[in-house]
């Protein structure tokens, strides 16, 4: 699989904190990608510098073989749509209003609504399964409910890459398995999908490719079939664990001791 968002020797910090040293990455394209790895790792600072929320400190970040940095706002947004681990709404703002955002980067000053942003709205509610309260305030949904608006305003902003970091985050079980059979089904339609997953099980089941990473390095990454095993789970989460099967898919399934 080819890669047209890289990062190639990057250095990534917060102030004087380094997190990550000389990280190299290229995001297989067409594939799910699922990051693991124990929290403060640097799994969340890889997505913030893929979107141009954290600049490297040394090395760069492309997409297309273009400097992440050159790309006008509106115009990266229209390829890369990001979901943090802790949005913060508009107060006051309806979830309608909240979807209907994930529109912005697609509208210019000739042609602010369209019928295709209208469609792109309503499908995406319906396919995070929020369209039952879509004229409700975000405020007043709990915790589950406003992690799937976030979501559909990601699926209605329509780009070819969705970067996610924990988007499983306050799901019960049931909307967990549902996005990631999702995000799963939207890559086999072609799109790129890279994700930081806590369950490293969810990630076994339903990724092409997962990402382990440990104090700011990949430790190892590939199929799950070909990397997860008693030693990578004891390395990367000092877990002692038993691998078998998963049942259903006969994917890796951590056991721990």
């Amino acid at each position: 699989m080819t890669a047209r968002l890289r990062a190639q020797d990057v250095t990534l910090r917060y102030g004087e904190r380094v997190v990550s040293t000389r990280l190299s990455l290229d995001v297989p394209d067409g594939a799910f990608t699922a990051v693991v790895g124990p929290n403060g790792c640097g799994k969340s600072t890889l997505l913030r510098a893929f979107v141009r929320l954290l600049r490297p400190a040394q090395g760069s970040v492309s997409f297309d073989e273009r400097e992440i940095g050159a790309y006008p706002p509106k115009e990266l947004a229209r390829q890369l749509a990001f979901l943090p681990q802790d949005p913060l709404a508009p107060e006051g703002i309806k979830v309608r209003q909240l979807v209907s955002r994930g529109r912005y980067p697609h509208q210019s000053l000739l042609a602010l609504w369209t019928p295709e942003d209208e469609e792109a709205v309503t499908e995406a509610m319906v396919t995070a399964e929020v369209e039952d309260f879509a004229e409700r305030p975000v405020a007043e949904l709990s915790g589950g409910q406003r992690q799937r608006v976030w979501v559909a305003m990601v699926l209605a902003q329509r780009t070819p890459y969705l970067l996610l970091d924990e988007p499983t985050s306050f799901l019960d079980i049931t909307h967990q398995y549902r996005l990631l059979a999702l995000l799963a089904r939207l890559r086999k339609e072609g799109r790129t999908v890279i994700a930081v997953l806590h369950d490293i099980n969810q990630a076994c089941r339903f990724a092409d490719h997962l990402i382990a990473m440990k104090e700011g390095r990949i430790v190892a990454e590939g199929a799950a079939a070909d990397i997860v095993d008693a030693a990578l789970v004891k390395e990367v989460f000092d877990l002692p664990s038993v691998i078998v099967g998963d049942p259903v898919t006969g994917t890796p399934m951590v056991v721990p001791e």
